[in-house]
């Protein structure tokens, strides 16, 4: 099960623990954003990076996202983010607190929706942010890589293809 941290106003509360996961290996603070399902996915093959990071997850609280990142840190992002104002408006709000409160050293996401207030925030803060662009979308861009891209640091791609769609991306390869 992973550790779901609630978060309040300015406060956070920790179901499980005192420490973010990785925090015995490396002080850099990680905070992953990003939609349940395939996106988790695509983020969970940089594990022999992140590993060595102290680190947490902003995801969908569902139960694909909770097996995927067991012994991880999970705050839950409010969903269905998208065409739903509402949501938004608590995940830009959920993005303060973290960001606020945890301060990570860097935001690093592969869409969907939920990214974008975590973008938004963080550059506003001073925070670089990570935008890796999904391994499946190779002939156009995403619609989260175009909000995200004025408020991103650096914006990575996998593909040759999506390096031309993108100028100024980084070409990474593919993490499959």
């Amino acid at each position: 099960m992973p550790t779901v941290v609630a978060m309040q106003g300015d406060m956070e509360f920790e179901q499980a623990g005192e420490q973010s996961v990785g925090q015995e290996q490396d002080q850099t603070k990680v905070l992953f954003v990003s939609s349940a399902g395939g996106h988790l996915s695509q983020l969970l093959q940089l594990r022999p990076w992140w590993e060595a990071h102290n680190r947490r997850w902003v995801t969908f609280d569902l139960p694909d996202a909770q097996s995927k990142l067991e012994g991880e840190t999970l705050i839950p992002a409010h969903y269905p983010t998208t065409r739903n104002l509402l949501n938004a408006a608590k995940n830009l709000r959920l993005a303060n607190t973290v960001l606020n409160d945890w301060r990570p050293d860097v935001v690093i996401s592969n869409g969907a929706g939920v990214a974008v207030p975590f973008f938004l925030l963080a550059k506003s803060k001073g925070i670089p942010t990570v935008y890796l662009e999904v391994y499946d979308r190779i002939d156009s861009k995403t619609l989260t890589g175009n909000l995200v891209k004025p408020f991103t640091t650096r914006f990575c791609v996998q593909w040759p293809e999506q390096q031309r769609l993108n100028p100024g991306s980084v070409l990474v390869g593919p993490l499959y």
